[in-house]
């Protein structure tokens, strides 16, 4: 018997635990399945497909229809409408993906649905604060800018550590560890006290989904997965 508990024992100690360095893509590339509306979902104005600068007007975006199903395509905004966030919740994950933005634009991306990294068409700003794109809104500037021109596909990736939790009591405040954009360094180990203005809840929580501005202006996005970090 004591043979099949360590036995048993071993076993169970080399399983992976669930939510532990496991990668996900809330975007399958196909549909919006697994994302929710904030807001009227009538107004919505995101879709599927293949974005790019439309060639009339450089602040708008033109949407074409992904080449076949089997290629992955984009996640677009085409205009103002509402914002949209993932089902799925995330503690300390790193957020890996890609973010074109139209001449002017402006949205953004809110960690757990609660802290902002902003997006804008910040491309030739000699100096950039927390308004402009990779920046912490109402909380930090990016240490450079590392913006390319509109239209142009840009890279980011973010280590985040969600706020700890006693029960009801906060231990440990949010905090963005690392924050890359085009390669290079725009963040690190920037603490945030509270949720950003125009959030999904202004609660903050253990985990909480994805979302991304729609309100404000065209965008899109690609090559989205979220690595969790931990148990």
């Amino acid at each position: 018997m004591s043979r099949l508990l360590s036995a048993v024992a071993m076993l169970v100690l080399a399983l992976p635990t669930l939510g532990d360095d496991s990668t996900a893509k809330p975007f399958d590339g196909q549909s919006l399945k697994g994302w929710k509306m904030k807001g009227d979902a009538a107004k919505s104005k995101w879709e599927v497909g293949v974005a790019a600068l439309d060639d009339a007007n450089p602040s708008k975006i033109s949407l074409k229809p992904a080449p076949s199903t089997t290629e992955p395509a984009e996640l677009v905004n085409v205009a103002s409408g509402v914002d949209l966030y993932s089902e799925a919740k995330y503690g300390d994950c790193v957020i890996d993906l890609e973010v074109m933005v139209p001449k002017g634009s402006n949205s953004g991306i809110y960690v757990m649905g609660e802290y902002e990294v902003q997006i804008l068409d910040s491309w030739g700003k000699e100096k950039v604060g927390p308004g402009d794109i990779g920046g912490l809104y109402n909380a930090a500037a990016p240490r450079v800018n590392a913006a390319k021109k509109p239209g142009e596909w840009q890279r980011l990736v973010i280590e985040f550590q969600a706020p700890k939790f006693e029960g009801d009591k906060k231990t440990a405040n949010a905090k963005f560890v690392k924050v890359t954009l085009n390669g290079e360094v725009i963040h690190e180990n920037v603490e945030v006290k509270a949720p950003t203005p125009s959030c999904l809840t202004g609660k903050e929580a253990p985990t909480g989904p994805i979302l991304f501005q729609g309100d404000h202006g065209p965008v899109a996005f690609r090559n989205l997965s979220v690595k969790a970090l931990g148990k």
